[in-house]
């Protein structure tokens, strides 16, 4: 395996170690005169942008030790890649939810090849840095390490005052180094319409809504919840009784006219106008001729329809007359696969009929397997604002006594509570297959409410959960019961099997429910997707060059071939990860849509293989792993220079 050979054979050769700033090419290519030796120059900059170049007070911001340090880790490639956990995965074959167990910095960076831009909904909640949790900066950085980051010129005392502030606890300037890359990542993650929503106390709140302003833009911050919980006495004789959830938008989106134009209403406004020019003062006549236009041309107009806002005095009213008895609007939505009627609420419908038209054309409106269901609104920030209020008292002890009953008594300290963050996920998701992002797991709460709220509502959202291998002290009662149940003694072994046993409970929940006597199959609640396939992170393939010029490859002998496939898959970015690859050729070659992912090339010498080798090239593109690849005589056969467009060499 040598990265050059394939490069001179004149491959195309995909390597995550070199990082490319899209902003650094767009400069160059767009505004050369900003580069000068490789240095950014600031005057020239300013200049481009329109900003004072001589400016003689500072500028306002955030502003901490380490912001370079972070902006640097964000940009660095991981040299983590993913292990298969079959003993904590469930129903690993079909299950489309993720735990990746490892650093979290590690895990987003894997994450965002694939999911880049496809989050609906991220919720974290990040270590307080308080004195109590002793925070220390547990991000690896030393002399080598800015070197690789490319923080030049650091001189020892530099050095001695990272290292100070990094370490110190309760430390601002590390607690933000820390969190910093990660939120940049996580806004990478979220969708045009996503959110996050973060917990966070008094000690680092203030930094916090400043940095999100940053990464985030203040122009997207929702809110700010306070979360009353417990009183906790303190000596400044103010009892803290709250703690905060901070919601930003990926692009808040402010609210636009919902009236549009050549819209339903219009066009039946005008064909009543025509009828009433024939019939005068007919009604009836007009609501049958009415009826029958909109029937005939029914695949012409939006999916509302609206033909019983003709008052007493002949009059069509627009979506404007309520229903007088319920106080709400009587039009009817035909439903998009079966074309009848939809089930109208019993106090009628929320919105006027040119609202409900545009909602629909706008995707905005959720609807049900069959006209039978309630139709509803997608929850959508910006016409929302009645869903969560700015405060709310939640009993932490609610909280505990839910995991105390899945695992036992004390085997976790103060999660999370699964109603306060499914009704977070139930504000910003539909029923559909949207994500669920949490990225500082803990006792696996994030997942426990997707997994509820599916259930609920019949939705099929995903989660996707990253929790480090933190190590339990042996003098805790979780230690104790990860050794009782044969579980590593690390906080990822309790978010696992908390998940497990919550899927447990649902499960027979409503297996229960469905065996109610008198109970229609059609009534029956289906059982959520309440599998996971857990990735362990692992040490990637290193090459190393000895003194003598000799390269050599320190290589994880423990990864599998199918291992090293779902590393491709998750590298290249473009099939989705979470659904299993067919294999072609045992420990070789698996299929995902029309790409190929090949691991120890070496067999596609058998001769039984190069007619599927051919296959693929006829049928797709090639990824191969360049870390087991070699310019075999397959690949050497590759002559074609169109042949050979279509295979990638992925290190």
């Amino acid at each position: 395996m040598n990265k050059q050979d394939f490069i001179n054979a004149g491959f195309n050769v995909i390597d995550g170690v070199n990082y490319e700033s899209p902003l650094l090419k767009f400069i160059q290519e767009n505004y050369p005169q900003i580069i000068r030796d490789n240095e950014i120059k600031l005057d020239e900059l300013k200049s481009s942008l329109g900003l004072p170049v001589d400016e003689k007070v500072n500028g306002y911001g955030l502003n901490f030790i380490g912001r370079n340090v972070a902006k640097g880790k964000y940009r660095q490639d991981t040299d983590k890649v993913l292990k298969i956990n079959t003993q904590f995965s469930r129903d690993f074959e079909n299950t489309q939810n993720l735990v990746l167990k490892g650093d979290n910095l590690d895990c987003l960076k894997i994450l965002k090849s694939y999911y880049s831009r496809k989050i609906k909904c991220i919720y974290i909640d990040p270590p307080y840095n308080t004195e109590k949790d002793e925070f220390v900066y547990p991000d690896k950085f030393d002399k080598e390490e800015a070197e690789v980051l490319g923080l030049a010129g650091l001189t020892e005392s530099d050095m001695d005052r990272l290292e100070f502030s990094f370490k110190t606890k309760k430390s601002h300037n590390g607690w933000l180094t820390f969190i910093y890359p990660r939120l940049m990542i996580a806004r990478d993650l979220l969708s045009s319409e996503g959110v996050i929503f973060i917990s966070i106390d008094d000690n680092e709140q203030a930094n916090l809504k400043l940095l999100m302003d940053e990464v985030f833009g203040e122009e997207n911050f929702v809110g700010e919840i306070i979360l009353q919980t417990a009183t906790d006495n303190n000596p400044t004789q103010i009892n803290t009784e709250h703690e905060y959830i901070i919601c930003y938008a990926k692009c808040k989106v402010n609210q636009s006219d919902w009236f549009a134009k050549n819209s339903a209403a219009e066009l039946i406004i005008e064909e009543y106008q025509k009828l009433k020019s024939k019939y005068g003062d007919d009604i009836e006549t007009i609501q049958s001729a009415l009826r029958t236009w909109i029937k005939k041309n029914e695949k012409k107009l939006p999916r509302v329809t609206h033909y019983d806002n003709v008052d007493s005095r002949g009059v069509f009213h627009d979506g404007d007359i309520a229903n007088t008895k319920f106080g709400g609007y009587n039009y009817i939505v035909l439903h998009p696969i079966t074309n009848k009627p939809c089930k109208v609420p019993d106090k009628g419908f929320r919105f006027p009929q040119s609202t409900m038209e545009k909602m629909i054309l706008d995707d905005d409106i959720v609807f049900g397997e069959d006209e039978t269901t309630l139709i509803k609104p997608k929850k959508r920030i910006e016409d929302a604002k009645d869903m969560l209020r700015t405060i709310i008292y939640e009993d932490g002890r609610s909280s505990t006594k839910v995991v105390d009953t899945l695992l036992g008594r004390g085997i976790f300290d103060n999660p999370k509570s699964h109603i306060i963050i499914k009704r977070l996920i139930d504000f910003c998701t539909d029923n559909s297959k949207d994500i669920v992002l949490d990225f500082f797991a803990g006792s696996g709460t994030t997942a426990h409410s997707v997994m509820l709220l599916n259930a609920e509502d019949g939705g099929s959202r995903k989660f996707i959960l990253c929790q480090i291998d933190e190590p339990i002290k042996d003098n805790k009662p979780a230690y104790k019961f990860c050794i009782e149940n044969g579980l590593p003694p690390f906080i990822s072994s309790i978010t696992c099997e908390r998940i497990r046993r919550a899927g447990d409970k649902i499960r027979k929940e409503i297996e229960e429910k469905n065996t109610k006597a008198g109970m229609f199959s059609e009534d029956k609640q289906q059982i959520p997707d309440i599998g996971f396939k857990v990735f362990d992170l692992t040490d990637s393939p290193k090459l190393a060059v000895a003194d003598n010029g000799q390269v050599s490859l320190f290589d994880n002998t423990e990864l599998t071939p199918l291992d090293r496939i779902y590393n491709l898959i998750f590298k290249i970015g473009i099939d989705n990860p979470t659904t299993v690859p067919s294999e072609i050729v045992k420990d070789c070659m698996y299929n995902h849509g029309s790409n190929y992912y090949i691991t120890n090339s070496i067999e596609l010498d058998k001769p039984e293989n190069r007619d599927l080798f051919k296959f693929a090239l006829q049928n797709g593109r090639v990824y191969i792993d360049g870390w087991t690849a070699t310019l075999n005589t397959t690949l050497q056969e590759t002559k074609d220079k169109e042949d050979r467009g279509k295979i990638s060499i992925v290190f």
